[in-house]
């Protein structure tokens, strides 16, 4: 338990982003987010029908355990969000999360445990980084065209949630989702150099090669700053395998 300048005891947790993609201004930049501990009104939050009903109600637990009133989630960085509700998970229930896991030999549903502090963090690559800026370039492999884009934040990926819900009803009569192009757009600055947001969007939607956005996506995911949810299982039989870590229902809710 740190001591600090806080009313209540907090811990100092470490982003997966070492604080680098953030302005000067930021208190991010220092890597590191002040959390406070889980009490009954993180419960409160945690049970409330309300917040689990709208799927908010981790959105606003993470909210409720930020100690500094000048870090906004919404600021986040993706990976950064995760360290903090790996971070908060811990601090509130303990480093042991149990959890049912598809035995990859057996294929019997087995229960096991894992621990959540050994997580491995992938980590960014500081040669990649414009001091202070969430920026990064990559070349298209065919078309060639250089495509300037960033990594993703809380309230990214919140908006672009809310934009392929209002599409759902011309979703439900084509059968297509507009989620990939949307985050394309919402994720790139710049094509060869031209910014314009109408420009941007009409190339995602008529010149962005399939095989251009797939190396594009491997590319964004390699050097993504990120809490690494891979971890090691042993099977029934013995054999190790490396299996994604499922977050259900008992991450917050361990006695559900």
């Amino acid at each position: 338990m740190a001591d600090n300048q806080y009313a209540f005891p907090t811990e100092t947790l470490s982003l997966p982003s070492e604080g680098l993609l953030y302005p000067e201004d930021s208190p991010l930049r220092s890597g590191t987010i002040d959390v406070k501990y889980m009490t009954a009104k993180e419960e409160d939050i945690l049970t409330s029908t309300n917040l689990i009903e709208k799927g908010l109600v981790i959105d606003k637990l993470l909210e409720s355990v930020i100690a500094d009133p000048k870090v906004k989630l919404d600021d986040l960085l993706i990976g950064d969000k995760n360290a903090l509700m790996v971070g908060t998970r811990v601090l509130g229930y303990g480093k042991d999360y149990s959890v049912t896991i598809n035995d990859p030999d057996t294929s019997l549903d087995v229960e096991t445990s894992f621990d959540l502090t050994e997580l491995k963090t992938n980590k960014l690559n500081k040669k990649l980084v414009k001091e202070g800026k969430n920026e990064f370039s990559f070349t298209l492999p065919t078309s060639k065209k250089e495509i300037v884009f960033k990594l993703l934040t809380h309230k990214d990926e919140t908006d672009i949630a809310n934009e392929v819900k209002a599409y759902q009803k011309l979703t439900k009569v084509t059968g297509i989702s507009n989620e990939l192009t949307t985050r394309f757009k919402k994720q790139i600055i710049s094509v060869d150099g031209e910014t314009d947001k109408l420009k941007i969007a009409e190339f995602v939607d008529n010149q962005f090669l399939a095989l251009d956005t797939r190396k594009y996506r491997e590319y964004v995911k390699s050097i993504q700053p990120d809490v690494n949810f891979d971890v090691e299982y042993e099977s029934q039989l013995g054999e190790l395998h490396t299996v994604s870590l499922p977050i259900g229902v008992g991450f917050f809710w361990p006695d559900v």
